[in-house]
C-alpha cells in the first residue's frame, strides 16, 4: 500500500488514481471530524464535501512540513469552522436534527453513550470543541494540535483543560472522560 506521502507525490503530477486512493483513504476520517465538530449530519456532509475540495485544489500548496494527516485536520477544522460561522447567521437545527447513530470510526466502540457525549461536545465553544475533539478523539498530540489550528501550544493545553472540564460539567463525570482526562499527559 502506497504512503500518503507517496500519493501526495503522483497526484500533484496529475494521478488520478493517486488523488482517488488518497481521499478514499482519509474521507471516513474527514467525514468523522467534521461530524463531531458540527454535531449535524447535513452541515457535516456539507463541510467534509468542502473540505475534500480544499485538499483536491490546494495539494500544490502542502508543504510537506507537517504530515499529510495533520494538514488535511487542519483544512478539514478549518471547513467546519466555516460551517459554524454560517450557522451562527442562520436559524439553528432542532434537537432531532443532530444525529448520532453513524458509525464513528475515531471514537471507540467501549463508550457506552454517544449520544450524550456528542450532545454535550455541541454545547461547547468552537474553539475548545476543537481542541479536544482533535486530542481525544483524533489522538493528535498538542504540538500537531497547534499546526491544526494555528494556535500556540500553550493554548492548546488551555482550551482542552477548559473543554473537558466543561463536558465534566454537562456529562456529570462520565467515567469514559474521566478516564481519558487522567490517561493524558500534561
Amino acid at each position: 500500500m502506497a504512503l500518503d506521502d507517496d500519493l501526495v507525490r503522483a497526484a500533484r503530477v496529475g494521478d488520478r488514481a493517486a488523488l482517488e486512493q488518497l481521499l478514499r483513504r482519509h474521507v471516513d476520517r474527514v467525514h468523522a471530524l467534521a461530524r463531531r465538530l458540527l454535531g449535524n449530519e447535513a452541515d457535516a456532509d456539507d463541510a467534509a464535501q468542502e473540505a475534500l475540495i480544499a485538499v483536491v485544489r490546494g495539494l500544490d500548496r502542502f508543504d510537506g512540513r507537517s504530515s499529510f494527516t495533520t494538514w488535511l485536520y487542519r483544512v478539514t477544522t478549518n471547513a467546519c469552522l466555516d460551517e459554524l460561522r454560517r450557522r451562527s447567521r442562520r436559524p439553528g437545527p432542532l434537537a432531532e436534527d443532530v444525529d448520532h447513530g453513524r458509525h464513528d470510526p475515531m471514537l471507540s466502540d467501549g463508550i457506552a453513550d454517544r449520544a450524550e457525549i456528542d450532545a454535550a461536545l455541541a454545547t461547547l465553544p468552537p474553539e475548545f470543541r476543537a481542541a479536544v475533539v482533535l486530542r481525544d478523539l483524533c489522538d493528535l498530540d498538542y504540538a500537531e494540535i497547534a499546526a491544526v489550528l494555528g494556535i500556540p501550544a500553550g493554548t492548546v493545553r488551555s482550551r482542552i483543560a477548559r473543554g473537558r472540564a466543561l463536558l465534566a460539567r454537562r456529562l456529570g463525570n462520565h467515567p469514559d472522560l474521566t478516564r481519558r482526562q487522567s490517561d493524558d499527559p500534561s
